[in-house]
């Protein structure tokens, strides 16, 4: 099978440790595309903190696309165009900010290019503010704030305790909502159906190709389900183990040209 479509998680995958894509991968992507194969950034980040790499790899001149928001948004990068979109019920807004409350974990989201949350200290939401080059802004009553439709929110903790959170938001607010780590300090919650592999699948069908012919790469645990559902999945050494352990290939880690190596390896061979 040739594969006409590499999809790419950002943090740990395409960028290494400073959060830069290096010269050797970068290169090898432009070669594939001069190809007209086409690359997908896949991120939990929000759009703003993606364009900036999609700009680098000229996903614009070669008709690459976005899917930020882990999925909850697709943007042909090409025309810009909003391909799909999913938001949270406004209804849910309460009781999402009232879990990390009782929980006591801090929590972020996003209104329009400013990251709103409600400890500015949290050294999770200023890492979060850090990579995606966003204003990060502290409000005193979220409940009441929140009053608008927004992609998703993110719990913040250390992670041995976020992993006792996970399973009581995923019991409490059922099956209509996503909820997984992106990182071990990261809890999301995004409305039901949003994961990297079902917006893929939505991105496949518009493209007119299959999954088996895209690879998938990618390290954390949101990149679990398109890992399993791509014709390659393919994990980095850096990986945590279960996207390790479902991946049909483990290539390099992301501080030394994961990437590269399976361009060269399964597209320019």
């Amino acid at each position: 099978m040739e594969y006409e479509l590499i999809v790419l998680d950002l943090d740990g995958t395409l960028t290494n440790s400073d959060k830069v894509i290096t010269p050797k991968t970068r290169e090898a992507l432009m070669r594939v595309q001069e190809r007209g194969k086409k690359v997908v950034l896949a991120s939990g980040r929000p759009t703003q903190g993606v364009v900036h790499l999609a700009d680098e790899l000229k996903l614009g001149e070669y008709g690459g696309f976005i899917l930020s928001y882990n999925g909850g948004v697709i943007i042909n990068y090409e025309t810009k165009e909003v391909v799909f979109s999913a938001l949270l019920p406004v209804s849910s807004n309460q009781k999402i900010i009232g879990l990390s409350r009782e929980y006591r974990v801090d929590i972020l989201t996003y209104e329009g290019e400013t990251i709103i949350t409600n400890n500015k200290e949290c050294p999770y939401g200023q890492l979060e503010s850090k990579i995606n080059g966003m204003e990060l802004k502290e409000i005193q009553d979220m409940e009441s704030y929140v009053n608008f439709p927004v992609p998703k929110f993110i719990m913040l903790d250390d992670g041995d305790y976020l992993a006792t959170v996970e399973p009581r938001v995923k019991a409490y607010l059922g099956k209509n909502y996503s909820v997984y780590r992106s990182e071990p300090y990261f809890l999301e919650v995004l409305p039901k159906g949003i994961d990297k592999a079902q917006s893929l699948e939505r991105l496949l069908e518009r493209m007119g190709l299959t999954r088996e012919q895209m690879i998938a790469c990618g390290d954390g645990y949101n990149d679990l389900s398109m890992i399993k559902y791509a014709g390659m999945g393919v994990a980095m050494e850096n990986a945590v183990l279960p996207v390790r352990n479902a991946a049909d290939f483990i290539t390099f880690s992301n501080n030394h040209d994961g990437i590269a190596h399976v361009v060269e390896k399964f597209m320019l061979a």
